[in-house]
């Protein structure tokens, strides 16, 4: 029984891990520029909210979630 317990926590883990690196791959994370509005800053320039697409980020989300489902189920028994 603690064997499933023990799958869950491994799944949230790897979930949790496979999301920070597909968001540290994606490029840097910061660089210096002059921003005309904000002045100087270490946003990245042209970033928008396209990092947080979750096309990028499923198998991570799946993890996660399995991980969870996993957990919650064997909490109730």
């Amino acid at each position: 029984m603690t064997g499933i317990m023990w799958l869950g926590a491994l799944l949230v883990v790897c979930g949790v891990m496979m999301l920070a690196l597909t968001a540290i791959n994606r490029g840097r994370l910061s660089e210096s520029h002059t921003d005309p509005i904000a002045g100087r800053t270490l946003e990245p320039s042209h970033r928008g909210l396209r990092f947080l697409e979750w096309r990028q980020y499923w198998l991570g989300i799946l993890l996660v979630s399995l991980g969870a489902v996993t957990l919650f189920g064997w909490a109730l028994v």
